[in-house]
């Protein structure tokens, strides 16, 4: 499926992000994540590694998109847990 990321456009599919996020360590999750075969990453993680980008040149809203449009499980951020109260 081609996919404009950045201003560039990329042919990609799902199996594809599948192969190139295999052997990847995901970063823990501070953002917006996809789920990958078993596997929760950040998307910025994601579209780092298959567009070769630096991750400030594309927002998490487009490597959202582009995701979802190849069928991917996109959640955002997890909200921050509060601190148990004492009182």
């Amino acid at each position: 499926m081609r996919l404009v990321i950045a201003r560039y456009p990329f042919d990609l599919t799902k199996s594809e992000v599948v192969e190139a996020m295999k052997g990847k360590k995901p970063e823990s999750v501070t953002g917006d994540c996809v789920t990958v075969g078993r596997r929760t990453y950040p998307v910025k993680q994601v579209g780092e590694v298959i567009t070769g980008q630096d991750r400030r040149d594309f927002s998490t809203g487009e490597i959202v998109r582009a995701l979802t449009r190849l069928g991917f499980t996109c959640r955002p951020a997890p909200d921050p847990t509060p601190p148990p109260s004492d009182g």
